[in-house]
């Protein structure tokens, strides 16, 4: 699946960690009636929790220490209609350059391929 990487400053993180948890769909307090109109809703069915992300502060991949990366891997439907919604949800974002973008990619993926790799020789 393609990924893309987003900047945010660091006072924006707490808005861009809820609306990436966000689902709902497992929302307690919305009543059936609300339900069934998010079903009708095209915005409120882009579900950030259902994808592949990592949020990184820029301190843990040796980056700008005032931002938080957004790592967010899906298919690219998916990918153009959250482009517009984080766009709309959290002030700051933006998409990092390509260089950045890179960076954060393979550190990302690199961690999981690591946490795999030790999981095979807990288990295997």
């Amino acid at each position: 699946m393609p990924a893309r990487v987003y900047t945010c400053d660091s006072g924006d993180a707490n808005e861009l960690k809820k609306l990436m948890e966000y689902d709902p769909y497992l929302d307690k307090s919305l009543s059936e009636e609300e339900l069934a109109a998010l079903r009708d809703d095209a915005q409120a069915n882009i579900i950030f929790a259902r994808q592949d992300y990592s949020i990184k502060d820029g301190i843990s991949l040796n980056l700008d220490t005032k931002k938080y990366y957004l790592y967010l891997s899906a298919g690219d439907e998916f990918l153009e209609k959250a482009d517009k919604k984080l766009k709309a949800s959290v002030k700051s974002i933006k998409r990092a350059d390509s260089d950045t973008e890179a960076k954060v990619i393979e550190i990302v993926e690199g961690e999981r391929e690591q946490s795999e790799q030790g999981l095979g020789a807990i288990f295997g």
